[in-house]
């Protein structure tokens, strides 16, 4: 059970965050490695009693009548936490980006300028049902040097309660001084005030990471005193063209919409250039139903889909066209050709994970050039949208907000440079 919300407590917590996250910046990466190393195994001597708290919040979701694919990012299993703890130390093995330098020149008058990598300061992440958020944002914030609040949603609230109860003894065993070990913090209650609470904390927190649906990362963005990083749903696209190789198109098409449909880098709508159609259409519409997926088709895909002999399918409509359905469910629309699949994907799309197949170059560098996206791939499927699998290690996120990192969001991209000038007495004239 939560404790009852009292905004002063909160107001504490994030100062203490803050002032232990100042003494975590200055630790060597060796002390925060091994805080991390602590963290992992923490989470794996806590397994039983994770388990048993996310069994209550599942049984209570199911019991709300939550969807499928809501419950499906909600489940802990054993394999699960193992993952979880896995991924903490694949954190450990990346390099600290605190502390280094990306530049240096030397100016005119002598003096010698270098911008050199710091934390952002402390972190407000605000997430849904994903438990995993708890252990990926921690280990993150924590090696980058920052400290960190964490939200999670009242479904999982049992789940990240447990979660944090195993990283914090980790920490308390690991080679960080006391006054570190409070830069993980953690919003203990349900109480929807709290989120508002947080959102004026601007002398506390130095950012707010939105994770989850439409109407949080609006809210957030709305209320927020904070800056805000938004990390927004994936209404994600693949475009076909008629040079596209079929398998190549089967696989991605499969691969990005059923391989695990309740994330936010699966493809959404799939976009058929019309010289596209007799080549590939009523191929993949029908690979699309022996799997299952539930179509929303346009127009000209109806009619394919008629021939194929498909018999359930729905009509597709702009409301269809905005959706992340996050199910096996795929809007279908035939496009008259590439400019219009970008017009179509710049009014519709979330900046999150575009895709095009094809062996056409010019089309491939048009879609790159053109497509505003924080990811945007060509003959690969939407779900390599993600910080491990392009070579980052493990995400916070992926922010579709162009300031001050776009795309997955790595050690690197929570921290930012100050400037460090060395002179030998010079004065401005």
């Amino acid at each position: 059970m939560s404790t009852p919300f009292d905004p002063d407590q909160l107001k504490e917590v994030a100062r203490r965050v803050r002032r232990s996250a100042r003494v975590l910046a200055r630790q060597p990466t060796a002390h925060r490695d091994d805080a991390l190393v602590q963290m992992a195994a923490a989470l794996r001597e806590h397994t039983p009693a994770i388990l048993e708290a996310n069994g209550a919040d599942v049984d209570a979701a199911k019991q709300n009548d939550l969807d499928d694919a809501f419950i499906d990012r909600l489940i802990l299993t054993e394999e699960r936490i193992e993952k979880m703890a896995r991924a903490i130390e694949e954190i450990v093995a990346l390099e600290d980006p605190v502390g280094g330098y990306d530049r240096m020149w030397t100016r005119p008058n002598g003096l010698q300028v270098a911008r050199r990598r710091i934390p952002l300061g402390v972190i407000g992440m605000i997430y849904e049902s994903r438990p995993n958020v708890t252990s990926d944002a921690a280990a993150l914030c924590l090696k980058s040097g920052n400290g960190v609040l964490l939200k999670g949603g009242s479904d999982a609230f049992s789940s990240n309660r447990a979660v944090v109860t195993a990283l914090k003894e980790g920490l308390a065993a690991s080679d960080l001084p006391d006054e570190a070990t409070g830069a993980l913090g953690f919003v203990d209650t349900t109480d929807r005030a709290a989120v508002q609470t947080m959102l004026t904390l601007s002398d506390e927190l130095d950012v707010i990471i939105p994770r989850g649906g439409k109407g949080l990362i609006q809210f957030v963005n709305e209320h927020s005193h904070v800056p805000v990083i938004k990390h927004d749903e994936g209404v994600c696209h693949v475009v076909i063209d008629e040079r596209a190789e079929p398998n190549q198109v089967d696989d991605i098409i499969l691969n990005a919409k059923t391989q695990r449909p309740g994330v936010c880098n699966a493809v959404e709508t799939l976009l058929v250039l019309e010289s596209a159609v007799d080549d590939h259409l009523e191929r993949v519409l029908r690979l699309l139903d022996d799997a299952s997926v539930t179509l929303h088709l346009c127009d000209r895909s109806t009619d394919v889909a008629r021939d194929a002999e498909i018999e359930k399918f729905y009509e597709a409509d702009d409301e269809a066209y905005a959706t992340e359905f996050l199910a096996l469910e795929l809007a279908v629309r035939v496009v008259d050709d590439l400019d219009a699949a970008i017009e179509h994907i710049d009014r519709f799309g979330s900046r999150h994970t575009e895709a095009i197949v094809t062996n056409d170059y010019d089309r491939s560098q048009q879609f790159v050039d053109e497509v505003d996206s924080s990811v945007v791939l060509v003959n690969a499927s939407t779900r390599f949208s993600d910080g491990g699998q392009l070579g980052l290690g493990a995400e916070i996120g992926i922010s579709t907000t162009r300031m001050h990192a776009y795309g997955p969001m790595g050690l690197r991209e929570l921290t930012t440079t100050k400037f460090v000038v060395l002179g030998r007495g010079q004065v401005r004239q």
